[in-house]
């Protein structure tokens, strides 16, 4: 008689003993390339800012916090952080009640357009609405100069307020999709007992909508303050010219004016210790505000909420959110494509000015198509290797969990949270042959960068789609004889593989038009497409830049029309 018994615990051990193996070999494979990815440029960082040949030293630091320029960019940056937040906190949470809540007419196509300016790069609203207020040669101030006789000019985009309303304009849309999110899953119960009881309108809205809805205005708040606390582009279009600075614009410049020596760099590592601070004080207010309170009535289901009848108040709300989708969509784009086209900066926007030259120069300048080749290669390889392991590390921390999966976690998403100006900065002094690897001037570095600033958009995609799965599904495959390997490519792969591409194009289109990090790490021949646009009107080619800013903003529509159709497609299967 044959023991299936003790066959089959054999069996069981054997395959306990690779699933243990396995499991082992992928946990200390993501803490392994985590640390070599993520924490030595961090470290870099510390460590130059407080040592200096050797030896603990404060003198760099308390040189650069003491600076006058240094505090005046500090101060800008607050400034600009906060009241980009709280203006777009107000316009993201007014339009998301108004189209998720009311009856406005058209809310579908509307709460589409609305997610529009997430799409498109901030620095070429900037270089828009320079183009079109810039105080000294904007097309609108020209205008109104020579139409109202006027002796200056009635607007100035190039000023403190200019920059709030720029970034406030691409910014807001994170509140926006937040908390209309929140309203549908909102249970409608208590806003309908409040009415019953007799409570006004604007009573239910003050008194139980908003505060139901904290956690996701919060959330999309601290993505607004880290976002604009750490942006370069648009306060270097429009704060450089004026001499207004922000601190990652101080550390471009600081930088910059050094050649990029050591010295430079060092400087800069100082200032980014400042700026990391600054955005650690913010994430810990964020979290403060989370735990202030319960909010366990969002469900996880659309509850049909009750829909407000806006009664003579719908037209004038719809022409209102209309315009407002006018001046931040239409208007930037306009007039980036009609200076694409116009033959010299400063002729009127008439057809009889309009030439494609602008094209045909753009395209056979030496540089443009490598730095739109270049952002494509980083874009895809960026986009690939960080979706194998953002689901590696998610698998890790979902399935395996073992000791040290919450500092795991932290370190995958630590790099999102610092600004790109600050990556930058630890990548060029881990890389490039402080120890004993040299990737400055390369391609290399700038996609180390890339994976490393983007690796928390993969995690967390797959980290969501791995807790659906349920451990049944592998424990089944393992029962009829799988490896631990082969369920996991048979069966939790293919569940997941949704998630992971959704991951991939979720990397893809922020590294396309990336310019906060690329802009300090390009070299004579690894231009992006942002920094090649940046440079453009830097050098003041203002109609050759527009024309690469329309060609940009080409590919990113088209991208992003195939991931929406990949998404819908895969919603029908």
């Amino acid at each position: 008689m044959i023991n299936l018994r003790g066959k089959t615990k054999d069996l069981a051990a054997v395959d306990g003993r690779r699933r243990i193996g396995l499991d082992a070999v992928m946990t200390a494979l993501s803490f392994v390339l985590l640390l070599v990815i993520v924490v030595t440029p961090i470290s870099m960082i510390i460590y130059h800012a407080f040592f200096y040949q050797g030896q603990f030293s404060l003198d760099l630091l308390i040189d650069q916090f003491t600076r006058e320029t240094t505090l005046s960019a500090m101060w800008n940056t607050i400034k600009i952080a906060l009241l980009v937040t709280v203006f777009g906190t107000i316009v993201g949470v007014f339009y998301a009640w108004l189209l998720g809540r009311s009856n406005i007419p058209g809310k579908s196509l509307m709460r589409f357009l609305f997610t529009i300016p997430y799409m498109f790069p901030p620095f070429l609203g900037a270089m828009a609405w320079d183009l079109l207020l810039n105080g000294r040669s904007g097309y609108l101030n020209r205008w109104a100069i020579k139409t109202f006789g006027l002796s200056s000019a009635p607007f100035n985009i190039n000023s403190i307020w200019g920059i709030v309303f720029v970034e406030l304009s691409y910014y807001f849309p994170f509140v926006f999709m937040q908390v209309v999110s929140a309203l549908e899953r909102m249970d409608p119960t208590l806003e309908e007992s409040a009415r019953i009881a007799g409570a006004r309108q604007g009573t239910v809205i003050r008194k139980i909508t908003l505060p139901l809805v904290t956690p996701a205005i919060s959330s999309g708040a601290l993505l607004i303050l880290i976002s604009s606390l750490a942006h370069f582009g648009v306060p270097a279009i429009l704060g450089f010219s004026q001499g207004i600075f922000t601190l990652p614009t101080r550390i471009y410049a600081v930088i910059a004016r050094s050649g990029g020596s050591f010295d430079g760099i060092r400087q800069g590592a100082a200032l980014s210790i400042l700026l990391v601070a600054v955005v650690a004080i913010a994430l810990w207010i964020q979290q403060r505000v989370i735990r202030s309170g319960g909010y366990d009535i969002i469900k996880g289901k659309s509850m049909r909420p009750t829909v407000i009848n806006l009664r003579g108040a719908r037209i004038p709300l719809f022409i209102l959110a209309l315009s407002t989708l006018v001046v931040i969509v239409l208007v930037p784009l306009v007039m980036i494509f009609l200076v694409a086209l116009v033959k010299a900066y400063g002729l009127p926007l008439i057809p009889a000015n309009f030439t494609l030259a602008n094209y045909e120069r753009i395209f056979t300048a030496s540089g443009t198509i490598e730095s739109i080749k270049n952002s494509m290669i980083l874009s895809v390889s960026a986009g690939f290797i960080t979706m194998i392991l953002g689901t590696l590390v998610a698998y890790v921390v979902q399935k395996i969990r073992p000791k040290g999966s919450t500092l795991l976690e932290v370190m995958s998403v630590l790099p999102y949270s610092i600004p790109g100006t600050v990556l930058a900065i630890g990548v060029i002094l881990a890389w490039s042959g402080s120890l004993g690897i040299n990737l400055y001037n390369t391609l290399w570095i700038i996609l180390v960068a890339y994976i490393a600033r983007y690796l928390s958009f993969s995690m967390k995609t797959s980290s969501a789609a791995l807790l659906q799965v349920h451990p049944s599904l592998e424990e089944a495959a393992r029962t009829c004889g799988a490896s631990h390997t082969e369920s996991l490519k048979d069966i939790t792969l293919p569940l997941i593989r949704p998630a992971m591409v959704s991951g991939f194009f979720l990397i893809f289109l922020p590294a396309m038009r990336e310019v906060t990090t690329s802009v300090l790490l390009y070299g004579p021949y690894t231009r992006t497409l942002g920094v090649q646009i940046y440079s453009l009107r830097d050098a003041g080619m203002m109609p050759q830049a527009s024309a690469l800013g329309s060609v940009a903003i080409v590919l990113i529509v088209v991208v992003n029309t195939i991931v929406n159709a990949l998404n819908q497609r895969r919603k029908g299967v």
